[in-house]
């Protein structure tokens, strides 16, 4: 079965294009199904044709038994489906065990996102005299204007943003690109970033360092997990909130959005998503959002 799961991994890469990051997870998620199966077959290398539906409904259990929770059990589930399928279609299996097994049912919680007041607190955080402050500045800036992913925030090229016109460029999900507008206080931070960034960068930088927009401490390419730590940080002081993070600062940008009248479809564009439907959850946090108003403000409500 590893034979095939490194298979399974190779396509994603070459054909589906999916990040690294898509790739460890999907990886993570087979090689957990696969230790189940030994331990549940006692054999080292167990036959992938003759798993079964009991054998998936087993090893949700066992997630769930572990502390799992109900989307992390969902999503290792929608891993083995795209396993099996890929395996089905290389003529590998005869049928796939995971199509009828249901994932655990969701709870709905509507995402977190931040009032105009918490939006300018945590803008006006990161100080406004080091190229470090001014990075992040620029940075939470970004996100609050774009709605761009944590991934594609970070690995922005120079030639990725065009602060004259107003877009940036970045590449989502799937390895698909798309432009994203920027509105003016974020330009004027990215220029303000841009005109600092040279003291960040050494004169032994390499190419792949000199082409990234956003560096760290030392001159090196700002890694996703950089990122995420100067954000985390940042919304922790200046909201007082625990476990926030950058795509909470997703969440307020489609919220006030939405909240203001723009097209769904059009913030659909913007948040790079593949469905509808995952954008209409933003509808029911303005909703919510009324709902509240009315409850606190309505005499008879």
């Amino acid at each position: 079965m590893h034979q095939l799961i490194a298979e399974f991994l190779r396509h994603l890469a070459d054909e589906r294009r999916l990040s690294p990051h898509t790739s460890r997870a999907y990886r993570t998620d087979l090689e957990r199904f696969h230790s189940f199966l030994q331990v549940r077959s006692g054999s080292e290398d167990p036959d992938v044709s003759s798993v079964a539906r009991e054998d998936v409904r087993a090893f949700l259990g066992h997630l769930n038994g572990a502390g799992f929770g109900r989307r992390s059990i969902a999503r290792k589930l929608a891993s083995l489906r795209t396993f099996f399928a890929f395996l089905c279609r290389m003529d590998r299996l005869r049928k796939n065990p995971a199509l009828q097994v249901r994932p655990p049912r969701q709870e709905k919680t509507l995402p977190v996102h931040l009032d105009l007041g918490e939006v300018r607190r945590v803008l006006e955080n990161p100080s406004p005299d080091t190229a470090l402050g001014l990075r992040d500045r620029a940075i939470l800036e970004l996100f609050y204007s774009s709605g761009i992913r944590l991934r594609e925030l970070a690995e922005i090229n120079m030639d990725g943003l065009d602060l004259d016109s107003g877009i940036v460029r970045v590449t989502g999900k799937g390895g698909k690109e798309r432009l994203v507008p920027v509105g003016r206080p974020a330009r004027e931070a990215l220029r303000r970033y841009l005109a600092r960034r040279p003291e960040l960068l050494p004169g032994d930088a390499p190419v792949a360092d000199r082409r990234r927009f956003f560096l760290s401490r030392t001159g090196r390419a700002l890694s996703a997990s950089g990122v995420q730590d100067r954000v985390v940080g940042h919304l922790e002081q200046a909201t007082g909130r625990s476990r926030l993070g950058p795509h909470t600062l997703r969440h307020t940008f489609a919220t006030h959005l939405l909240d203001r009248g723009a097209d769904l479809n059009a913030v659909k564009e913007m948040l790079g998503h593949a469905s509808l439907s995952t954008t209409q959850i933003y509808t029911h946090v303005s909703v919510e959002r009324l709902k509240k108003a009315y409850r606190q403000a309505h005499p008879r409500a």
